[in-house]
């Protein structure tokens, strides 16, 4: 078993190498390294920065996106708290606190590179998604993402980009990325209380089980009161501890500025190692460009399709930008990754504590059960859009619910294991399963980025004419496999 469990690891471990970077000993030498930024620079160009110039516009249209078009639809203030549900998890704690232990301070510049180029990914990949949605099996629903456009966009010759897309999915949000959040629960929650992880695993598992056997609707209903709540008890805090710390921080950014591109005498042997975790942490954060956020965006029902593409920019925004960097700056402030061998989400709250006292371990290990929790329900709601591509079929979601619980419990079960060797296989797989599954999105979005910089054009020339809400008319454009039902106003 033992020697089954080797060979596993020395696979990922190769595949790591051949996504992420250091093969044959060059950092930057991956697929995701030398696609991620290059393409988020690329969309930031093309679009003239939309995610500077319409920074006020993307606040108003999110606000104005609480509004529901349709009773019974999914608004599209809705589908952000689903997208922002699976966002703002343990990425925006435990694994802020990974790219800090395993990259130094400089990983944080690099997820900043990831948030702020990944706004404008985000707003393509989301955009796609709006334009080639299909209705769903409720009335007022719809299901669209990566797997749609692809195959709708590109051809059916590209059916198999599709399902090579769909099957790392629910590798990835379907199962690993479960198995992680529950993970990062059961371990924060045992650390603060003592409770035994199995026993976690198994009500949040339950948990789980009540909210996404209701399907969309019950989905999204749940993040859109929970994911504002959690963010704002979350950033009072961070702020709190922010203001007392305020002559810190110009030492705190100086410190991540320098480390960043190997300027400290800790980080120049380790430049690759600084990129290459702020990348990959970033991502896994604000999942910009990994063809997740789509596969929710799809589902709401707004007037234009850029509208879902402003609204995803700001939950890029509030993950990366805001909420990580809160995280990264109580952790820096607090000098608690410079002691001992701290990881994970221990670190932040260990850092939390030691500015607050023994109440913020607690603090944080609620936190991160609002945080993670969403996100696994977020999560799930990715592999069901992809699991109904695949089979169209009610019976194949059912099982997808039951593997979906197991890992759960897997997660949990890690935690209880005690075993750092298993914590580390369980990140590593989720950077697989994600470095493929970004690897194939990338390559659709850039593909078809025209037809999203074409719908931009049309909603901006609207914009201009002084109509404050775009309509999408699909009528005026030869777009191939684009639904026109669906977006026939009349």
């Amino acid at each position: 078993m033992q020697a089954l469990l080797d060979q596993l690891i020395r696979v990922i471990d190769w595949a790591n190498l051949f996504l992420w970077g250091g093969v044959a000993g060059i950092w930057w030498l991956g697929i995701l390294i030398m696609a991620l930024l290059p393409a988020g620079l690329y969309f930031s160009i093309r679009t003239r920065f939309i995610q500077f110039r319409h920074f006020g516009h993307m606040v108003k249209v999110m606000v104005r996106g609480i509004h529901k078009e349709h009773p019974g639809s999914i608004s599209a203030f809705q589908a952000f708290a689903t997208s922002a549900a699976a966002r703002i998890g343990t990425g925006s704690l435990a694994g802020v606190a990974v790219a800090i232990t395993a990259g130094g301070p400089g990983a944080v510049f690099w997820m900043w590179m990831v948030g702020w180029l990944g706004m404008a990914t985000s707003m393509v990949e989301n955009t796609l998604a709006q334009v080639y949605k299909e209705k769903g099996e409720q009335p007022g629903t719809f299901r669209g993402g990566p797997a749609y456009y692809i195959e709708k966009g590109l051809g059916p010759n590209w059916r198999w980009l599709s399902v090579t897309f769909s099957i790392f999915l629910l590798m990835c949000y379907g199962f690993i990325f479960n198995s992680v959040q529950s993970n990062a629960m059961a371990q924060a929650i045992n650390d603060a209380w003592g409770i035994n992880p199995l026993l976690v695993g198994f009500v949040v598992a339950l948990v789980a089980a009540i909210i996404v056997f209701g399907g969309i609707r019950s989905i999204a209903s749940f993040a859109g009161i929970v994911v504002p709540f959690m963010a704002i008890a979350y950033l009072l805090v961070a702020l709190a501890i922010l203001i007392v710390n305020i002559a810190e921080l110009p030492k705190v950014l100086a410190t991540i500025l320098k480390s960043a591109f190997g300027l400290t005498e800790a980080g120049a042997g380790v430049l690759g190692a600084v990129v290459s975790n702020g990348i990959k942490r970033g991502l896994f954060a604000n999942e910009a460009g990994l063809g997740s956020s789509p596969n929710v965006g799809a589902a709401a029902d707004v007037k234009h399709p850029l509208v879902q593409g402003y609204v995803q920019m700001a939950s890029v925004f509030l993950d990366t930008i805001v909420i990580c960097s809160c995280t990264a700056a109580i952790i820096l402030v607090a000098d608690v990754y410079m002691v001992g061998n701290v990881e994970g989400v221990k670190l932040a709250q260990d850092s939390l504590a030691s500015e607050v006292g023994s109440w913020g371990s607690g603090f944080i290990a609620f936190a991160l059960l609002f945080f993670a929790f969403t996100s696994i329900i977020g999560n799930y709601y990715y592999g069901e859009t992809n699991i109904f591509y695949l089979y169209h079929t009610r019976t194949s979601i059912f099982c997808y619910r039951i593997v979906f619980l197991i890992f759960i419990l897997f997660g949990a079960w890690v935690s209880f294991s005690g075993s750092a060797e298993n914590f580390t296989l369980l990140w590593r797989m989720a950077d697989v399963s994600m470095g493929f599954m970004a690897s194939t999105n990338i390559l659709a979005i850039i593909l078809l980025s025209g037809i999203a910089f074409k719908v931009l054009a049309d909603y901006e020339e609207q914009l201009n004419r002084g109509i404050k809400e775009p309509v999408f008319d699909a009528s005026k454009y030869d777009i191939k496999g684009i639904d026109h039902e669906v977006w026939d106003r009349k």
